[in-house]
């Protein structure tokens, strides 16, 4: 039965027009009118001799025919820095691609250029992808802008096995490492002439400094940052820039992947660690798309903060923004926006002071049930509970807001110290859904706690989910801010004078209606 199925199959196929059996199986040759989802491709900014994400457009046949088009490959040939695939096939130089009709295939591309062969730190490299020849000659650009840049990262020792840094031992007397290594006396003054990558983590060796200077960019890897050890310290000098949309004299650090779609991704490199023992000051500095942006232990055995941050700018870490644990830091004019558990969480105690400083959590990449401030006196653990004291923790002319209904968060143990004090801040605690009536921490009436305190009124920012957290001359923080603040910190982030007006957080109010 089924062979008589099959001869009636092949008999039907023979008995009817050629068109119909075989028109699917005739080619003709492509005529120059094939068309491509863009002209052309640009496959964003790449480091020198690391190769970029993969880049795709699509080539379309519209006519009603099969068409195979003879030549398709790089201008370049072989001597071409970019890769090309199609249909699976990877290569430079392709023969004979077939496109169904009214279909389309797929161009994928790459590329990996070493900045070496050009005189410029940044330059363009570019090549087109040909389609035929003569007549029906068509071709799609590629373009690519390199970028040299200074490469750190850990050594191979004779069995290949990579350095790494030893963190001490954790609570079973095991050590604890990560892949890592030491910046020597020549990898220690960062400056401006070219970008630094860092893979793993660069440690700063007791008794040396990291020097980074205004423009400074630097880019790190996943699981990469900076660790401090015991005297070490680490001073970022930027400065105010001209152009606020350039930042050229600003200190940005961030993730190694510069493709746009990359920009707001939390998460993508690790942290700067201050050890117990270790200083650092930052001005004029980004730090963005972290784990923890700043991780600062151990109190100052000196009346200046471990870790200064004045005109220093926090965004979008994956976990927190500064995570003070038994920390000492003093903030100015600080930002720290969109954390996905908080932007300051301040544990164990230790000593903090910030001054004209906001902390606004509008994260939205998960779920957050944690409030944007967080402070303690304790931490829980497996072994059993610690406890440190608060010396201090001061908040004058602050904003501390969220999209959450309580945005702040105090827990104490009474065996240890637990001195804070919030002055001339707006902070957003609606107290809509939990009872804090009977907690000291919270009676925002106590002088001694709260001074000139406003609570849940809108700051009005300019635009949250672009974390720009300028605010507006209606702003309930406009006029709020204490003389206290301002003496100590007269210009705002932009270098705005706060004499006609002390409003607070880190930036002077500005009428959107004429930004």
């Amino acid at each position: 039965m089924l062979k008589k199925l099959l001869l009636v199959l092949i008999s039907f196929c023979a008995i009817i027009s050629a068109s119909s059996c075989r028109e699917d199986f005739e080619t003709t040759l492509s005529d120059g009118r094939l068309g491509f989802s863009r002209d052309t491709v640009f496959l964003d900014t790449v480091f020198s001799n690391i190769g970029s994400s993969t880049y795709s457009f699509k080539v379309y046949n519209r006519s009603n025919s099969l068409i195979t088009i003879p030549e398709v490959g790089l201008s370049q040939g072989e001597n071409s820095n970019y890769r090309l695939n199609i249909d699976g096939l990877a290569g430079k130089t392709f023969q004979n691609i077939e496109i169904l009709p009214k279909d389309s295939i797929y161009i994928f591309i790459e590329v990996t250029v070493d900045a070496a062969i050009q005189n410029e730190n940044r330059f363009l490299y570019t090549d087109q992808i040909l389609f035929d020849s003569g007549a029906n000659l068509q071709q799609v650009e590629l373009v690519t802008l390199i970028q040299d840049a200074i490469f750190l990262f850990p050594q191979r020792d004779e069995m290949g096995i990579k350095e790494t840094l030893n963190l001490g031992t954790d609570e079973d007397g095991e050590l604890i490492e990560v892949e890592g290594f030491i910046l020597n006396d020549n990898q220690l003054n960062f400056t401006k002439e070219k970008p630094y990558v860092i893979y793993g983590y660069a440690g700063i060796a007791g008794g040396k400094t990291l020097s980074i200077e205004a423009g400074s960019r630097i880019y790190f890897h996943q699981n990469s940052g900076i660790i401090l050890s015991d005297t070490a310290h680490l001073e970022a000098a930027g400065s105010l820039s001209d152009d606020q949309s350039l930042m050229e004299n600003e200190i940005i650090m961030e993730g190694d992947r510069l493709e746009p779609e990359f920009s707001s991704v939390a998460g993508q490199w690790g942290t700067i660690w201050f050890t117990p023992g270790s200083t650092g000051n930052f001005k004029y500095t980004t730090i963005k798309n972290s784990s923890i942006g700043i991780l600062a232990e151990g109190i100052s055995a000196e009346e200046n903060p471990a870790v200064y941050l004045k005109n220093t700018q926090i965004y979008n870490s994956s976990l927190i923004g500064i995570y003070g644990i038994t920390g000492s830091v003093l903030g100015e004019n600080l930002v720290v926006g969109n954390s996905g558990i908080s932007n300051l969480w301040l544990r164990l105690g230790g000593d903090y002071r910030f001054i004209h400083s906001t902390f606004a959590n509008y994260w939205s990449q998960s779920f957050r049930n944690t409030p944007a401030v967080q402070i303690d006196n304790y931490l829980e653990t497996e072994t059993g509970l610690l406890v440190s004291d608060l010396i201090n923790a001061t908040f004058i002319n602050c904003i501390i807001y969220g999209n959450k209904s309580e945005e702040l968060s105090l827990k104490s143990i009474a065996s240890a110290n637990f001195k804070f004090k919030f002055d001339s801040c707006l902070l957003r605690f609606d107290n809509l859904y939990n009872d804090f009536s009977e907690l000291p921490n919270y009676n925002f009436n106590n002088e001694n706690l709260y001074s000139s305190v406003l609570r849940s009124e809108n700051p009005i920012f300019k635009n949250t989910s672009a974390m720009d957290y300028r605010i507006d001359t209606n702003s309930a923080a406009k006029g709020l801010g204490s003389q206290q603040g301002a003496q100590q910190v007269p210009l705002d982030i932009l270098g705005k004078s706060r004499i006609e007006s002390i409003d607070s957080g880190a930036y002077q109010t500005i009428s959107f209606e004429d930004n």
